[in-house]
């Protein structure tokens, strides 16, 4: 049994990891960590495990009772707390801020379809952004293949948990519902570890990717409409698809168009591609908060443990 301990557990991504943890059958929670939140039970901050659970918060924790640790604190805090704390030899750690995604301090970037074998090596994963990873999955076997060779173009909409629990203007129901918006065009933050990566696999790739995010009027799911030139026809270029996404357990390429509800609520993420005229044009989508975020946490901690990738995380879409 894998023994977990959780930093910073009342936010979105902390609820989803809890959901799957609880009902992972190789893995125990010996604590969730919240100072604000100490004493209350898990159930009255994350409604949905009500009758799963009756673990309370804490503000106190020993790391020498676990065998991994997720940190699940906001952005630049996961490196303060490792700065702070003495981690006891043998605690792996998984970490769901964006500190680590450029591989430092020992950690090894966690997209499984990139880094599979790294990650079972691992001692120290940095989870992916959200849409990170539903960008690189769109690119990552063109890359892979030499053949981005020109401007990466897209377009990607997310629901409203993809900004966090924290209330804020734009996240407000009255001012997201019926509406959506343009926000960091050319800037998002998750362009870093996207170019990174892609140069990584194609060395000589030296173009931009163009990145306009939009707020979608949905609470979870992103949808990645990704095109750029290609050589290849489009036989050849679905072929490339599935023979690159073969081996993984959660990554699929299908012929028909794809939408959020075929993924929201599990960990799958699918692509579809097509061509017109010199342009590739490849559609991916995911649940931003499982494969996005917690699912592929959950995944990549199977993987550090010698387990079945699809431990825990046989989870199905809902009809409608």
């Amino acid at each position: 049994m894998i023994r977990v301990g959780i930093i910073g557990g009342a936010g979105y991504t902390a609820g989803e990891l809890i959901r799957l943890l609880v009902n992972h059958p190789l893995a125990e929670i010996a604590f969730v960590h919240s100072t604000s939140n100490a004493g209350n039970r898990l159930a009255q901050v994350h409604g949905g495990l009500e009758g799963d659970t009756g673990m309370l918060f804490c503000d106190a924790y020993d790391l020498g009772a676990i065998d991994v640790l997720f940190l699940c604190s906001a952005h630049g805090q996961s490196r303060v707390w490792m700065e702070e704390n003495t981690i006891p030899a043998g605690v792996k750690i998984i970490d769901l801020a964006q500190d680590f995604r450029d591989e430092s301090c020992g950690f090894v970037y966690g997209l499984p379809e990139l880094n599979r074998e790294r990650i079972r090596r691992a001692e120290r994963v940095a989870n992916p952004g959200c849409f990170a990873t539903a960008i690189q999955l769109a690119l990552l076997p063109l890359a892979a293949a030499g053949l981005l060779q020109d401007e990466v173009h897209v377009t990607a909409v997310t629901g409203s948990t993809g900004a966090g629990v924290k209330p804020s203007a734009t996240t407000h129901f009255s001012w997201r519902s019926d509406n959506i918006s343009v926000y960091k065009a050319f800037t998002h933050q998750h362009l870093l570890e996207i170019g990174r990566n892609l140069r990584l696999l194609e060395p000589s790739f030296d173009r931009e990717v163009n990145f306009v995010p939009m707020r979608g009027d949905f609470t979870r799911g992103i949808l990645a409409s990704v095109y750029t030139a290609c050589p290849l026809d489009g036989e050849a270029a679905s072929k490339l698809y599935a023979d690159f996404y073969a081996p993984s357990a959660f990554t699929r390429v299908t012929e028909r168009d794809v939408d959020l509800k075929q993924v929201v609520n599990t960990n799958k993420a699918l692509l579809h591609t097509a061509k017109y005229g010199g342009k590739l044009h490849v559609v991916s989508v995911i649940d931003n908060l499982l494969k996005g975020a917690s699912g592929q946490a959950v995944q990549n901690m199977n993987l550090m443990f010698g387990l079945d990738e699809k431990e825990g995380l046989r989870l199905k879409a809902s009809a409608f």
